[in-house]
């Protein structure tokens, strides 16, 4: 273990000296008072050292946590793993929306779908703000993921990191979540990126193939009925438009966090397609590699389209967009009027000098149009 001590999850011995670390610092008492209104602190304190393993701390302080922001501000949270054996561990390769809550929620609804195991999330160090959130995402069972490094240490960085997670899946008998692309898709066309797959595929042994079924990879579809942040990833797109050099900040992922745990999210739905093992073994021994990962990424792209769950503003959205009426059967005049109503609110909301109302109602459109539009043309063919 000790190759991966600057990226693994904390061990059961390290978290009575981390939880000494994060009650010490004022930022993440403030969250404390956030997550647990009301509770003294030296009940949480003593409710914190009472867990001696990262899973009796998702379960204690996690859990209701999420159970609240699903009270909140969404209508429902549901899940499907009928396709797996909750008695096995998966690496979840999904579509991602949320920074913090596409992860978490899964951890809520394994344990509800009675897997015996959460999951270690791959999260990227350029979310790491303040110096506690790194000791809390650790604690919270994630892995570090290596942004910003030159060529060389960029390649010495994805070899640990792939065979941690082989390692984790392997050894640790661990679920894993990580998304199917670097970031998250801002236009919701979700496509798997080949880059992830053969870093996957850089550790274990054998071939790729024989190297990806050791991860038992699991396409997972997340779907949101409203997307919370979904009017800050408009005003991204039309900062990136109009100044090429525009980068974001830390302070915009914090707000991004911020908002996804607090907006409104409407109805959630969480589908596991069946692992991708089988579908491994029917590719031919001999197919060029390059090759081997196209098709592997289109095979999980196809499963997370055909598993998306969707709604009537999906339909709506690309009626809009294409100036037709030809999805209509699959929503009410009164459910577009609302649909339109939010739309508007959401641009109010976009706090931008030169606010370019048609771009970002185009912007907007198209974030909940593309899921329909990637399930229909993937059933059509």
């Amino acid at each position: 273990m000790r190759q991966y001590d600057a990226i693994r999850p904390y061990e059961p011995e390290e978290l009575p000296e981390v939880y000494d670390k994060l009650l010490q610092d004022e930022n993440f008492l403030k969250v404390v008072n956030y997550v647990l209104p009301g509770i003294p602190l030296e009940v949480v304190r003593q409710q914190l050292y009472s867990c001696k393993t990262s899973l009796e701390f998702q379960k204690k302080f996690c859990y209701s946590f999420l159970e609240r922001v699903v009270k909140e501000s969404a209508t429902s949270l549901e899940g499907d793993f009928s396709a797996l054996d909750v008695t096995k561990n998966y690496t979840f390769i999904s579509n991602h929306r949320d920074i913090v809550l596409d992860s978490a929620f899964l951890d809520k609804l394994l344990i509800d779908a009675g897997f015996s195991n959460t999951c270690e999330i791959a999260i990227g160090d350029n979310l790491f703000g303040q110096p506690w959130i790194r000791d809390f995402v650790r604690l919270n069972k994630s892995f570090v993921v290596e942004r910003g490094l030159g060529m060389r240490e960029m390649l010495v960085a994805s070899q640990r990191l792939s065979r941690y997670m082989h390692y984790s899946i392997t050894k640790k008998k661990e679920n894993i979540w990580i998304a199917q692309r670097e970031g998250r898709a801002k236009d919701s066309n979700d496509k798997t990126q080949e880059s992830v797959l053969k870093m996957i595929a850089m550790g274990g042994d054998g071939s790729v193939v024989q190297r990806l079924k050791e991860m038992h990879i699991v396409p997972l579809a997340i779907s949101y009925e409203y997307d919370a942040c979904d009017y800050l990833k408009a005003k991204e797109f039309q900062q990136k438009r109009d100044d090429k050099e525009w980068r974001k900040t830390k302070a915009d992922d914090i707000l991004s966090m911020a908002t996804g745990f607090k907006g409104f999210k409407g109805r959630i739905v969480y589908k596991a397609a069946p692992c991708i093992d089988s579908f491994l073994d029917t590719l031919p021994e001999d197919m060029p590699k390059t090759e081997v990962f196209e098709k592997i990424a289109q095979h999980i792209d196809e499963a997370i389209y055909d598993n998306y769950n969707l709604y009537p503003c999906n339909y709506i959205a690309l009626d809009l967009l294409e100036g037709t009426g030809e999805y209509r059967k699959y929503y009410t005049q009164e459910e577009k009027t609302a649909f339109v109503d939010y739309i508007n609110q959401q641009i109010d909301k976009v706090d931008l000098v030169r606010k370019d109302e048609a771009f970002l109602e185009e912007r907007l459109l198209t974030m909940y149009a593309n899921p329909a539009r990637n399930q229909l043309r993937q059933r059509k063919d």
